[in-house]
């Protein structure tokens, strides 16, 4: 779950708005066919496609149940507010945002331990709630004058010094507090953490909050969970309502949100940080002593290192494929997701570089074949996102792509020919599917009638299967037969966070935190009898057992990063346990969820069926096209042509079909105002676009009478359409775009006897045609890369006046890349070469290739460029200066930039130009003033060979040419 903040930084003060030739983004949107409807309670619309009726009810019901409740300790009640249920995507999320102000449930569940206990749509609730009350809290103090200004956009300008770790720490809190199963009681939430304590990697503040390219440090969702639970146990749960109190009162200084924390606590932000990592090292060496170590050996493995320090990189979800061999996936900061294969006597041996992965806590071996799942996005419809098995092949490396379905979490069978697979369907109804592994054909959907959730279903040897299930009441682990769809359950159903079921002999392997640790525990599938298989420090995860059934492998926790431990497997080396019936409680729980007003009143509530909430509300329909206009934001906004500030007002429909924005705007180079409009539907096939802008001109030209000025007014006209494409289905990220626009200018009062080539003239308007066709196609990046390491780029344009009225002009440009890797892991090399014709008598088109750097643009006749870039990471860094800075890489690229360009002049003499520019970009990568957002910039040197002169040019935010 995700906070979506839209405006991070103090740049949030503008909002984007394209100019002419420009457009607005293309949203996410649902497929046209959908039908949706609408439920009103009395604090929320929910929206939702047609068929999701029973859920929609439900999450009306629930969210009616936590209004109130959810946001009482930030002390504010949260006005109405749209919620959209997305069914149509497999991907596991929810967010907020003020940009519009609405929410957005995404209903398929995590097949992950964050799930917990609890329902996937009222652990939603409970949380994403708490990000609605968390954003109207900034209706006070400067908010009260920021809103009435700027629309929903002002709450974000004045939480701008309000950091991530709060919003999503506090929320996590409250899920925690509020209900038996939150994160903050799952011990694999905070692993990470405990590891680097535990380790001795104390990190400071600064490190802490906006993270590293070396080591692994904790996310904001662990980080603000703990920083913000020390302060409700210490200081009582309204502690963080008196601190946004003082911040809103003014927000707009250096380190605010920091200083309203002193002023109601005494403890600056580092201080806060200080002590809650003291408070936790206590906890957390006091769990560690006395506790009995089951030992183990690693796999080998080879991480990247840096200065033989091992970068932080992740082995997990071990399955055997031999006696003494594992398949495991590779994820970490220098390492994009891919398969490897472990020996225990030998060296780590790459496998096969994995696509956009869906549920990657699991992996299944059968037959000689692994299987895994990958989002696949629908071509035009952002949010259809299906989710297609991949099987592949380890003797072959043949890789099978099945049907695009809906399915999570698959196991192949010991013989690779069947595969059991969870799905949730549109209509938030689960169910285990069998499959033919080799055509993806459907041979059985196994009942059930309670729409208990399934997670991470396992075969048995007899046939049978073995799966966690989810009901109102907690998790148990179900043996289910397929012949009969008869089930039964192997541990009470319990508030018991059981995970990874695995099948040997007469036992079932899962992991279970009842003692506070993640391990491996057992329970026997005659008699009941649970059992105690590992007791590792910080957890065991993924218990694999080897075909022999001598060993047992899974993959442990470390600063370092995830490695793939093994013991021999030997019941007699168990410890018997009673049967647990509850977790214990995670860090600050028991006391967040004494303390939380609500709990007493929500808690009870999940222990009810999901189809339990209350009141049935009315059904009506809703139509995107009625509700296309929705204004969110108005004032300053962004210049259409980028040099300046406007007044506007931006409107965007709760669906992502409708865009639009209008405006004044005033030039300061020449000090003339416009006005403008936009508008981008992207409800059908193509995305329809149109833009209007009319305004003054005041501008000079040079004659032979002299420097002549004049002031006139123009009407840029733009009206066309784009087809956007997501082709991403592999390791490669890859989309192409088609657009076609009219383009129409024409001006009034030009009374200068000659005009710029590049400027509108009288009598004589602009109609122009402009089509272009753009492909990319890159490799994914590690957080360590610098640029591609392989890839291709395309990019075509075509201008051209051809309805014989009047100018006349036309261009041709054709710029395509290749991304090679480079001499090292992080380094990349970029091949890049273009092509421009035009005739431009008449009127001149901007350029459309890349101009050598360093030099001003020059139009050409005929243009032939080509360029050579070498990027390459210097250092990866953990540099502070004090509160204000912390710079966390280095980097540089090198290049050279070759043209030639021809022009023939009127009296027929060819005029040519050469140019041959080298040069370097030194780029820091740092944060300021705590911001987690990083920002990059720098400094090109150019150097022109033919006129030996250097340039010095600034690179701001990263922009490069």
């Amino acid at each position: 779950m995700r906070l979506s903040l839209l405006l991070p930084a103090a740049l949030s003060l503008f909002s984007a708005l394209a100019a002419l030739g420009q457009t607005l983004p293309v949203l996410d949107q649902n497929p046209p066919t959908l039908r949706w409807r609408q439920v009103r309670t009395p604090h929320f619309r929910v929206i939702y496609p047609a068929g999701l009726d029973s859920a929609a009810q439900r999450t009306a019901g629930r969210l009616e149940q936590v209004h109130g409740p959810g946001a009482a300790t930030l002390g504010v009640v949260p006005p109405p507010i749209g919620i959209v249920l997305q069914n149509q995507t497999t991907v596991s999320n929810a967010f907020v945002t003020f940009l519009p102000r609405h929410a957005e449930f995404f209903t398929t569940p995590q097949q992950g331990m964050g799930l917990g206990t609890v329902d996937w749509l009222d652990g939603l609730v409970v949380h994403e709630y708490r990000h609605i009350g968390q954003f109207d809290k900034a209706r006070q103090g400067i908010g009260r004058v920021l809103h009435p200004l700027l629309g929903d956009g002002g709450l974000g300008v004045a939480a701008v010094g309000v950091p991530q770790w709060f919003f999503e720490g506090d929320a996590v809190g409250n899920e925690t507090a509020l209900t038996r199963s939150g994160r903050g009681r799952i011990p694999a939430f905070s692993v990470d953490m405990r590891a680097n304590r535990l380790a001795g990697r104390h990190f400071d503040y600064q490190k802490a909050v906006n993270g590293s390219l070396r080591d692994n440090v904790p996310d904001w969702y662990g980080l603000g969970y703990f920083m913000t639970s020390y302060l409700k146990n210490h200081y009582g749960p309204a502690v963080w309502a008196n601190i946004l109190d003082r911040y809103y009162k003014f927000p707009f200084y250096p380190f605010s949100f920091s200083n309203s924390i002193r002023r109601t606590t005494g403890l600056t932000v580092e201080q806060l940080y200080s002590r809650t990592m003291s408070d936790l090292d206590s906890t957390w060496q006091a769990q560690q002593k006395g506790l009995p170590l089951t030992a183990g050996r690693d796999f080998a493995v080879q991480p990247e290192r840096q200065r033989r320090q091992e970068v932080f990189t992740e082995y997990r979800y071990p399955q055997y494929v031999t006696d003494s061999t594992v398949v495991a996936m590779k994820t970490g900061l220098g390492d994009i997701a891919q398969l490897v294969l472990l020996n225990r006597h030998g060296r780590e041996k790459p496998l096969f570089v994995q696509g956009l992965l869906n549920s990657p806590e699991m992996l299944s071996v059968g037959g000689g074949k692994v299987v895994w799942p990958e989002f696949r996005s629908d071509p035009r419809w952002g949010q259809r996102v299906y989710s297609e098995l991949r099987i592949l092949d380890l003797a072959s490396g043949q890789l099978t792509r099945l049907k695009q379905r809906r399915y999570a979490a698959a196991a192949l069978s010991a013989d690779g020919q069947r595969l059991v697979a969870v799905q949730t369907d549109s209509a938030y109804h689960h169910a285990l599917v069998l499959l033919d592994a080799r055509t993806g054909a459907v041979q059985a959907t196994l009942p059930n009638p309670r729409n208990d959730f399934y997670l991470q279903p396992r075969w048995i040897a007899d046939g049978r299967l073995v799966v966690v299930t989810l009901r109102p009441a907690g998790k148990t682990i179900e043996l289910l037969d397929p012949a009969t769809g008869q089930g039964r359950d192997l541990l009470p159903v319990a508030n018991i966070n059981l995970t990874n079921a695995q099948p040997w002999q007469d036992y079932v392997l899962y992991n279970s935190p009842q003692s506070g640790i993640d391990n491996v525990y057992a329970v026997h599938t005659g008699t009941g009898q649970t059992f105690r298989v590992t007791s590792r420090p910080l957890g065991a995860y993924h218990a694999a057992v080897a075909p022999d059934g001598r060993h047992l492998a899974f993959h442990e926790f470390r600063a370092e990063g995830s490695r793939i431990v093994e013991i021999p497997l030997d019941p007699a080396t168990w410890v018997s346990i009673p049967t647990a019936t509850t977790d214990t409680q995670g860090t600050y729980a028991a006391r967040l969820s004494a303390q939380e007003p609500g709990a007493p009143l929500i808690q009870p509530l999940m222990l009810a069926r999901p189809d339990s909430a209350g009141r049935a509300y009315a059904v009506r329909p809703y139509s995107p096209l009625r509700h296309a206009f929705n204004v969110f934001s108005y004032g300053l906004i962004q210049s259409p042509a980028g040099n300046g500030l406007s007044l506007g007002i931006r409107s965007q429909d709760l669906l992502n079909t409708t865009q639009a924005v209008v405006g004044v705007g005033y030039d300061q180079t020449e000090r003339t105002a416009n006005v403008f409009g936009g508008l981008s539907y992207q409800g059908r096939y193509p995305v329809l676009d149109a833009s209007v802008e009319h305004g003054g001109r005041d501008a000079a030209i040079l004659t032979t009478q002299g420097r002549l000025r004049d002031q006139w007014t123009y009407t840029r006209l733009s009206l066309g359409g784009r087809l956007p494409f997501n082709l991403t289905r592999s390791k490669y990220l890859e989309a192409l775009t088609l657009s076609a626009y009219y383009l129409r200018e024409q001006v009034q009062g030009y009374d200068l006897p000659v005009r710029n080539i590049t400027d509108v003239g009288p009598n004589q308007p602009l109609n122009g045609l402009q089509t272009s066709l753009s492909y990319v196609r890159q490799l994914k990046q590690s957080a360590r890369d610098v640029a591609p390491r392989l890839g291709q780029t395309l990019l075509l344009t075509w201008r051209t006046t051809p309805f014989g009225s009047g100018l006349s002009a036309g261009q041709l440009g054709a710029q395509g890349s290749v991304y090679l890797p480079g001499l090292g892991k992080h380094q990349a090399l970029r091949v890049r070469g273009g092509y421009q014709w035009q005739q431009q008598r008449e009127y001149r088109f901007g350029g459309a290739v890349s101009f050598p750097r360093g030099e001003n643009y020059v139009s050409f006749d005929r243009l032939r460029a080509a360029s050579f870039d070498y990027y390459l990471p210097i250092a990866y860094t953990h540099w502070t200066l004090g509160r204000v800075l912390y710079i966390q890489r280095l980097r540089a690229t090198g290049f050279l930039d070759m043209a030639h360009g021809e022009t023939r002049l009127r009296s027929g003499t060819l005029r040519t130009q050469r140019y041959r520019n080298v040069g370097l970009d030194a780029n820091v990568l740092f944060n300021v003033l705590h911001l987690r957002t990083p920002i990059e910039t720098g400094l090109r040197y150019v150097f022109n060979t033919y006129t030996r002169s250097w340039v010095l040019e600034p690179l701001v935010l990263n922009i490069r040419i």
